[in-house]
């Protein structure tokens, strides 16, 4: 296991709860990725303009955006899981 491996994943772990809370606070799937990578954007632009000991990466870029989506689809998948047992609540209900 590299050490790029590690970084990589760390980031796409870091994002992913951005991706989450977008949707739960109401958002849209595209909102969360799109927001993922523009925060991705600012982060990278801070550190290239005000810390130069740190290096800007597009890999960051990549991995915080593919951390967001990540959060998306299990935001998503949340809902999905919620809404089918209240439907299947619901069913019950009615029948008895």
């Amino acid at each position: 296991m590299t050490f790029e491996l590690v970084e990589f994943s760390a980031n796409i772990a870091l994002f992913a709860p951005f991706g989450l809370l977008v949707l739960a606070w109401g958002g849209r799937p595209w909102l969360g990725v799109l927001g993922g990578l523009a925060l991705s954007v600012v982060i990278e632009l801070s550190q290239w303009a005000l810390l130069p000991s740190r290096v800007a990466d597009a890999r960051d870029l990549l991995a915080n955006t593919i951390g967001a989506a990540v959060g998306v689809v299990a935001a998503m998948a949340v809902a999905r899981a919620r809404r089918l047992h209240s439907e299947r609540i619901a069913r019950a209900i009615e029948s008895s």
